[in-house]
């Protein structure tokens, strides 16, 4: 067992002071801000807030030398600071850039010659319309300490500081294995920096060969209550396409790294980057071409003598470009839309660890390594069944499995008979799911009935009846109106009601009970080509009209999984739908209060590029009472203003959601304010939640302190005296927690469950949970694919699957009026929450699990017909 984990993250190094760089700043100026402005307004006549820089900044990031970074608000505002860079470059280099760029503002070929001669013309050096550099010494570690003592980094370092770190990085090459990486910064101007090694890996695999890179991605956030803000290095792997196996039109958008070279004088960090650019089909045309202001399209005019791939050659020969010739290659990142690679995805620890032992190296002394975060409890598990290899054993622990699952449901469903309808389109998987749920619930074969086409168990106050027809035109795709000049967003919400339509023409549910769907329909692929066609979200509303659940089982096709398992896991879908799930007991120590409750709070955020097209956000609330190791689960219902069975609070869900300004803050507190009656554990995910609770948000995080808009922090006990909050946070797409690896201090690394923390000081409020590889994603964990040291396993090929790690916040416990809370209790029943014997270990505590799978049923479709009615399940 290991008992440290090592975070891949690095801080401020204290002993060193500040790192301070002398560096050349260079503003738009009031000046070039308006004449460019003039141009923009003079051709399009439309007023924008600011100027598009996107394409000149990747530009100048990609053939500038020297430039370190581009200020993200420059278009909007002149004298902020636009361009830092290591030395100035000179305006001969930087003319021909801003004028090729400005022309594609005026739409005038001849502009990009006036421009430059504009920026060039000295005949008033007094007021010259490009200002002068400026030499500023930048501190890379200046740092703010936030009221509730969170140390944040000065707000330019999110963007300049991930500049200098992968700069450094790219400066010296990684060596291991007998092999030498060189890496490439890849800048996309959003605040994290990728690196990827240059050229690409080669990979011989069954006569065909596939190209790979080692991928690093730095960010920098903060951590609450930290001393200190950090800078973290993620580590992957880059695949790129060798060919693509798709239909021109069906490119949305590929994204290319570009090597070039740099028709300028030598400067420094010559040659250390690739310019990012988006591939895609073009409808005005029906081609391939540069999309999203790619700079890639400005390059012949810049540069006359190399030559560069077109659009249409680069689909059609991405390999030939991967190798390049005469200075010039071009990288297509591989996606999965783009067809199979032979290269796995991820790293496994050992060769993390190599790369983290590199990067602590270079980036010494100004920045070093965070501490190692060591156990701080052996409680790691709740009450979990035992697993075992023996036949008898495990017999043993499936019928104890299956009688608990029985029984939740019996407590879910209350007395009422459940009513499923099968809706197949294969006999097989009709059969499976009919064999499968006996086993599932453990039902003895004596306790099942047929008659009247209904198949029925009935056993210790369960009763289930299974109703079977073909699925017929109700699986089939949507069909949406050719009229491309309604918005999409109406035209599928027609097709969703011609849809709904067609259920309840087909034969109007009446059943009495609790009402589920199990529709088989095929998967996503099988839509793919004819947007907004996947019939999934339409039968979901549709059914949910009925007030009916709906669960989903994909037709068997090649690769699928074995038609069993997926049989037992809808079954198994379908009873977490019911509310029929319920945490084990926790073992986090006697100080927990028996009657405590669970409530989870998540932001269901819709997007008009979502599957809907249709914007919302709804805030979801799920609470968990656990009585004697059963439970109940409930849902808040805004509306009545008041807690409803799950599957009520899931069918109110679809086809409606709440104004995208509803003030979420408030109700929030509404829900905090009734929850007085018993001990209560409130869980939320502060990456999701702070996109309607800004106070969330680690600098304006106070120790047991709740705020809500523009008033003051208030005590958390204001709004009950037992209540506690506890915020969780994962990577969040941003990398805001760092990747890790366990090691036992010698040679040995791998990864390790359990609870974790930088010390044992009781008044800690910071921890970590981490949680065991399932035997699914099991691999070796010295598999090499990037440095393979001599008689060691390579393994291109293989996936590498590593656990996330978890960063758990206990933000609110008793501190006083009689015995306080130890916040390391808390975090531990939180981790234990991520248990459960039906699934592997979540990646969230339960009740936050189910309250983030709630948002298949938030389904916002444009001119609904109204609200879903009341679920049967109430």
């Amino acid at each position: 067992m290991y008992h440290a984990i090592r975070p891949v993250a690095y801080e401020p190094d204290p002993g060193h002071g500040s790192w301070e760089q002398e560096l050349h700043v260079l503003r738009l100026g009031d000046d070039l801000q308006k004449e460019l402005t003039h141009r923009q307004r003079e051709t399009r006549g439309a007023h924008r807030p600011h100027l598009p820089t996107g394409r000149l900044h990747a530009l100048l990031r990609a053939w500038a030398p020297g430039v370190l970074a581009t200020g993200r608000t420059a278009g909007a505002d002149g004298p902020l600071p636009w361009l830092y860079a290591r030395e100035p470059v000179p305006r001969e280099v930087l003319a021909p850039l801003i004028g090729t760029w400005a022309a594609t503002l005026s739409g005038d070929e001849d502009g990009a010659a006036d421009m430059e001669q504009l920026l060039l013309a000295d005949d008033e050096p007094e007021t010259p319309l490009l200002p002068e550099w400026k030499v500023e010494r930048v501190d890379l570690t200046e740092t703010a300490v936030s009221g509730g003592g969170t140390a944040e980094p000065a707000a330019r370092l999110y963007h300049l500081l991930p500049e200098a770190v992968a700069f450094r990085l790219a400066g010296a090459p990684f060596q291991a294995g007998g092999r030498t990486l060189h890496f490439r910064v890849v800048s996309s101007g959003t605040g994290g920096v990728d690196l990827v090694s240059w050229p690409p890996l080669r990979y011989e695999y069954r006569k065909q060969t596939w190209y790979y890179s080692a991928l690093l991605t730095v960010t920098v956030h903060t951590t609450p209550f930290g001393e200190r803000f950090r800078v973290h290095v993620a580590t992957g792997v880059r695949r790129w396409a060798t060919r693509l196996d798709i239909p021109r039109w069906k490119l949305g958008g590929a994204t290319v790294l570009l090597d070039s070279p740099l028709p300028w004088p030598e400067g420094p960090d010559r040659g250390y980057r690739l310019m990012v650019n988006t591939l895609g089909y073009d409808r005005s045309s029906n081609g391939i071409g540069w999309k999203r202001r790619s700079p890639a399209m400005l390059l012949p005019d810049l540069d006359l003598t190399s030559r560069y791939p077109e659009p249409e050659e680069l689909f059609g020969l991405p390999e030939k470009w991967l190798n390049g010739g005469q200075g010039v290659a071009a990288g297509i990142v591989h996606h999965p839309v783009l067809g199979p690679h032979g290269v796995g995805a991820g790293l496994m620890p050992r060769e993390r660890a190599g790369l983290d032992a590199w990067i602590e190296q270079v980036l010494s002394p100004v920045l070093r390594r965070v501490p190692d975060l060591c156990r701080v409890t052996r409680r790691n598990t709740p009450a979990l069944l035992p697993r075992s290899a023996r036949t008898g054993e495990r017999g043993t622990r499936d019928a104890k499995q299956a009688l608990g699952r029985r029984a939740a449901l019996g407590l879910a469903l209350g007395g009422r008979p459940l009513d499923v309808e099968v809706l197949w389109q294969s006999p097989q998987t009709r059969d499976a799911l009919l064999a499968s749920l006996p086993t599932v619930i453990g039902l003895a074969p004596g306790c099942r009935t047929d008659e009247g086409g209904t198949t029925g168990w009935t056993a210790e106050g369960i009763r289930i009846r299974i109703r079977t027809r073909q699925a017929g035109a109700l699986a089939s795709a949507l069909v949406l109106s050719g009229d491309r000049r309604r918005p999409a967003a109406v035209r599928l919400a027609e097709a969703v009601e011609e849809r709904c339509a067609l259920v309840e023409g087909v034969e109007p549910w009446k059943g009495e009970g609790v009402g589920l769907v199990i529709a088989e329909i095929a998967g996503k692929e099988t839509f793919a080509s004819i947007p907004d066609s996947d019939p999934k979200h339409a039968l979901r509303v549709a059914h949910a009209r009925q007030r009916r659940l709906t669960q989903f089982i994909n037709l068997p096709g090649p690769g699928a999984a074995d038609l069993e398992h997926r049989a037992n896991w809808a079954w198994l879908d379908a009873f977490r739908q019911l509310g029929a799930v319920s945490p084990p007991v926790h073992r986090a120590g006697d100080d927990i209060p028996k009657n405590l409750q669970y409530v989870a709070l998540w932001l269901v955020r819709c997007t008009k590029d979502g599957p809907t097209r249709s914007a919302a956000r709804r805030l979801v609330a799920v609470r968990v009472r656990t009585d004697a190791g059963s439970g109940t689960v409930e849902g808040w219902d805004a509306e009545r203003a008041e807690w409803v069975p799950y599957p009520s609070m899931l069918l109110s869900l679809a086809g409606t959601a709440a104004e995208p300004f509803t003030d979420l803050e408030r109700e929030i507190r509404t829900v905090l304010f009734r929850l007085r009656d018993r001990p209560t554990l409130v869980l939320a995910n502060s990456g999701n939640l702070r996109q309607c609770w800004p106070h969330l948000r680690n600098g304006g995080l106070h120790r047991d302190l709740l705020a809500f808009g523009s008033g003051p922090a208030q005590r958390l006990s204001l709004y009950g005296e037992d209540l506690r909050m506890v915020l969780v946070r994962d990577d969040n797409g941003r990398d805001e927690v760092p990747e890790w690896y366990a090691h036992d201090g010698a040679s040995g690394i791998g990864f390790s469950e359990g609870v974790w923390a930088s010390s044992d000081d009781p008044d800690n409020r910071v921890f970590a949970s981490t949680t065991g590889t399932p035997p699914s994603a099991a691999r070796p964990k010295g598999l090499m694919k990037l440095t393979p040291a001599p008689g060691a396993r390579t393994a291109p090929g293989a996936t590498a699957w590593n656990p996330k790690l978890l960063e758990v916040t206990v933000l609110g416990c008793r501190t006083s009026s009689g015995q306080p809370d130890n916040p390391l209790d808390w975090a531990t029943l939180t981790h234990q929450l991520r248990y459960h014997d039906d699934y592997p270990p979540l990646g969230y505590p339960l009740p936050l699990h189910l309250a983030r799978l709630a948002k298949e049923y938030v389904l916002p479709f444009a001119a609904m017909r109204g609200p879903a009615a009341d679920s049967g399940g109430s």
